[in-house]
């Protein structure tokens, strides 16, 4: 990504700028991260929390909305709870259509409105090798954090180990943000850590690698400094832990072509299914049939995709990472947003559409974030960033719900004035 050269200069629009742009001309998608955007990041995923408002909006932008998250939909600490949970027994979800549609685990768990799930491309036995994950991490760490934490009561490890440990059905992972709060600022404690996080998943892979399945899975880092594409798949870049702050946090067994700017062209293609009766990329495309690498994945958009049939799109995340390198001048950038962002907008570029982008201040939650307040973007993007953030949200979570909801009621009236006639 370092080596793109930034797009032509152009001026940042407002909020409401932009929903004056979505009144008028093509059609368009709202492809929208979870986690910070819609709601407050917080150490235990299981005290999320979704509007309830925010969640019946979903619905009225029908065919115009969908998820792209590394969380997922299903599972204890799924998605869909949050989404019961905000309703609160007052609507059924699958019945009304309720549930957030779009796709989970980095691209390779399809959900619609009414929680019809999929997981197209993935085999019974990688599904049976992460089922087994979260019961060997949970014993790994049993052993392994008294020496990190050994004033801990053995009760209080239990629980944080519960907390960190996230039994994700297609994703199983590694929450630190529990253990950091843990060792506070004790020195050397953050990186060990991570070093131990690293280690534990690594031997994962190694597992893995051992029963068949070394194509399988590949390590992803959230917040991360960038990835490589090597031999082996892609390798993303830690951001190591200090003093002011927490760094990588989230260490993620992911699925082979579980990468969000993936997840991208297959919401693409389902929307243009959806409106035209004819998938450009196949029926059956997923995630893991497509290319790693930005080139590749244009390319495919470029010869398959009818340009008239592209709708315009709008991306909406709040992870970005820009750090200066070491050695060697340039910048280290990163985020699990900035990939899809980033191809959302090359591919407005390659077809002539007015793309934009959507960047949420996550900074309000438990979890460690660079703010927007100042509008500078420091920690976030640089002054030769590639990615250009068309939109701001320094308002947060709750910001971009009133947005939103803003949104769904103009797509609401557009509706049905178009059905009328008038």
């Amino acid at each position: 990504m370092n080596a793109q050269a930034r797009p032509p200069a152009r001026s940042r629009i407002s909020p409401a700028e932009l929903l004056d742009e979505l009144s008028t001309g093509r059609t368009w998608l709202l492809v929208q991260d979870l986690d910070g955007v819609c709601m407050e990041l917080v150490h235990d995923p299981r005290r999320r929390r979704l509007d309830p408002d925010y969640v019946r909006a979903t619905r009225q932008l029908d065919g115009r909305f969908g998820v792209l998250t590394n969380g997922e939909h299903e599972g204890s600490r799924g998605v869909n709870r949050l989404v019961e949970q905000a309703l609160a027994g007052t609507a059924d979800p699958a019945v009304e259509g309720l549930y957030l549609p779009g796709l989970g685990a980095g691209g390779v768990q399809l959900q619609s409105r009414h929680g019809r799930l999929t997981h197209p491309g993935v085999s019974q036995a990688e599904l049976s090798f992460l089922a087994s994950a979260p019961a060997w991490l949970r014993a790994s760490l049993g052993e392994r954090l008294p020496a990190l934490l050994p004033t801990a009561a053995q009760e209080h490890r239990a629980g944080l180990i519960e907390m960190t440990v996230l039994d994700n059905p297609l994703s199983p992972s590694l929450n630190l943000n529990p253990l950091m709060a843990a060792v506070g600022e004790q020195p050397g404690r953050r990186p060990q850590l991570q070093a131990l996080a690293l280690e534990l998943m690594q031997a994962l892979l190694e597992q893995a690698a051992s029963a068949g399945l070394k194509e399988s899975f590949f390590l992803h880092l959230a917040p991360n400094l960038g990835r490589d594409l090597t031999p082996d798949g892609v390798r993303e870049r830690l951001m190591p832990a200090e003093r002011s702050s927490c760094g990588t946090t989230d260490f993620q067994l992911m699925l082979r072509g579980g990468l969000k700017e993936v997840g991208l062209l297959v919401l693409i293609n389902h929307s243009i299914h959806r409106r035209t009766g004819t998938a450009p990329l196949g029926l059956e495309f997923h995630g893991r049939d497509a290319p790693l690498d930005h080139a590749g994945l244009l390319d495919l958009c470029r010869s398959a995709i009818d340009p008239a049939l592209m709708p315009r799109l709008v991306g909406v995340g709040d992870t970005i990472t820009s750090q200066p390198a070491a050695a060697g001048g340039g910048w280290l950038r990163g985020g699990s947003d900035r990939g899809f962002l980033t191809l959302l907008q090359e591919l407005g570029d390659a077809f002539g559409t007015t793309n934009r982008v959507v960047l949420v201040d996550s900074s309000g939650g438990e979890v460690d974030r660079p703010s927007l307040a100042d509008g500078r973007l420091e920690g976030l993007s640089d002054p030769e960033d590639p990615l250009w953030i068309d939109t701001t949200m320094p308002g947060g979570p709750r910001q971009y719900i009133r947005w939103f909801r803003d949104l769904a009621a103009r797509r609401s009236t557009e509706a049905l004035q178009a059905s009328t006639g008038s």
